[in-house]
């Protein structure tokens, strides 16, 4: 029998819907499943025999979901592109659409891996990538998924799909994804879904053959109007809006993943809340490369479910939801603004996550849930309820460290230290494979061929 063990001495969360905290709480576990939560007594009582572990009053927490990320940003830090980017399709042109190209097999593991253990580091147990390495397509997911697994994190993977680099690559980047979401259909922990990049890099013949080769419920996971010219280019070469067209070839629906979705008209969200497509807001990059905000009340007021993501900026799913908060009420210049939609990113990334992985119990510490747990380093100051948990994260734990991860039941991180990755193993291998990536990065030309605007030198390709 897998040995029980409880995490005590804290204030438990029991969700993100609906809520309840129990002070002096605790949770316990046996192998992935929750046995039970509730006030500490009771629970040490129930299991005498179990291991502790210490919140030292901190908050015990159901782990946190990100739906968006990208693990290949891992090694951009303190890149310089060499060239002036002026816009939002200058700074893909030149920096990522750059870094992707330059992207080996060892750069791909190693950005997964560092990216795996910010994710633990965070308190996030769950992750949705979007990833891309034109130069090392096959097998690229399996790279990821073996940094997911050695880190004891679960995840659901997916190769952008596009055109911008010619035909074998959008071939190559389609059976990628196929292969992969193949091989993990009945897998527990990762699954794959289609990775398509915007609508402005993806022709009509490759959505309809996404549409007709993708597996019954296997989702696509793709970026949506996050910068106008996504929605100019597609009125103007397709005669529809980048919404319009995954619905015409049936690619909007509930295992539908839309990443960003600001600049989109109100008739393209109520297609999106009537299909049960999920936006996923990515604050910190959209302020970023300044391309706008999503307009959360909005969007959530025609109906869409609307998740959270960090988009590469970072693993810290907390930091990004109070960015979504502090965003809305600077955007809007209403202080009023916040507590009624931000709140509900936690709960549909928990709800997303729980859907793609056949654990609809996600994100709640309840008998039988996973075991993703964990403790946030922030003994309440003042009364913690139900009622006032959000403005307790947003003003003060969203900048607290975590001090134990635990995932599908195995600790993964103990008081602050890592158990199943080393990060200073991984910076110190880092330090010494991105002069060669960056290296790569600086032989290739701008100008990567692609359907959009052009907005590079001219130059052929390297």
């Amino acid at each position: 029998m897998s040995q029980q063990t409880v995490l005590g001495n804290g204030h438990v969360l029991s969700g993100w819907e609906r809520p309840t905290v129990i002070a002096g709480g605790a949770v316990a576990w046996e192998g992935e499943r929750i046995l039970a939560s509730g006030p500490e007594a009771e629970i040490r009582e129930a299991y005498p025999a179990a291991r502790y572990l210490d919140a030292r009053g901190g908050l015990i927490l159901p782990g946190f979901v990100n739906l968006h990320h990208h693990f290949y940003s891992a090694l951009a830090r303190g890149l310089d592109p060499g060239v002036e980017m002026r816009d939002f399709p200058e700074i893909l042109d030149r920096m990522w659409w750059r870094l992707d190209r330059a992207l080996d097999p060892d750069t791909v593991r190693l950005s997964a891996l560092l990216s795996a253990a910010d994710c633990v580091r965070w308190g996030c147990t769950t992750v949705f990538d979007h990833h891309a390495s034109p130069s090392c397509i096959v097998g690229s997911l399996d790279l990821q998924a073996e940094a997911l697994t050695a880190a004891g994190i679960s995840g659901v993977l997916c190769y952008e799909v596009t055109d911008r680099n010619g035909p074998e690559g959008t071939e190559l980047g389609i059976a990628e994804n196929l292969r992969f979401i193949a091989a993990h259909t009945d897998d527990p922990r990762i699954r794959g879904v289609v990775g398509l990049h915007a609508s402005f890099t993806v022709s009509e013949g490759t959505l309809a053959a996404v549409a007709a080769r993708r597996p019954a419920a296997s989702g696509v996971h793709v970026h949506v109007a996050e910068h106008p010219v996504d929605d100019r280019f597609s009125r103007d070469t397709f005669g529809s809006t980048p919404i319009q067209r995954l619905e015409q070839h049936g690619l909007l629906d509930e295992w539908a993943l839309l990443a960003h979705g600001i600049h989109v008209e109100d008739g393209d969200y109520d297609r999106v809340a009537a299909a049960g497509a999920t936006i996923i807001h990515n604050p910190e990059s959209n302020a970023n490369n300044g391309v706008g905000r999503l307009d959360i009340p909005r969007a959530a007021g025609r109906g869409c479910a609307i998740g959270l993501g960090t988009d590469g900026m970072s693993s810290a799913v907390l930091r990004a939801q109070r960015a979504a908060f502090l965003g809305l009420r600077g955007g809007s210049e209403d202080p009023t603004l916040g507590y009624r939609d931000v709140p509900r990113l936690l709960a549909t990334n928990a709800r997303v996550a729980g859907r793609f992985l056949d654990e609809p119990a996600l994100g709640q510490l309840a008998p039988g849930a996973p075991a993703d747990i964990i403790a946030v380093d922030s003994p309440p100051r003042t009364p913690l309820t139900s009622e006032n948990w959000f403005a307790s994260f947003v003003y003060g734990v969203s900048e607290t460290p975590v001090r134990h991860t635990i995932a599908r039941g195995r600790v993964v991180m103990e008081d602050f230290s890592h158990t199943t990755v080393d990060p200073e193993a991984l910076s110190y291998e880092a330090r010494t494979l991105v002069p060669g990536l960056w290296e790569r990065f600086h032989q290739l030309e701008w100008n990567t061929p692609y359907l959009g605007p052009a907005t590079g030198n001219g130059k052929e390709n390297a």
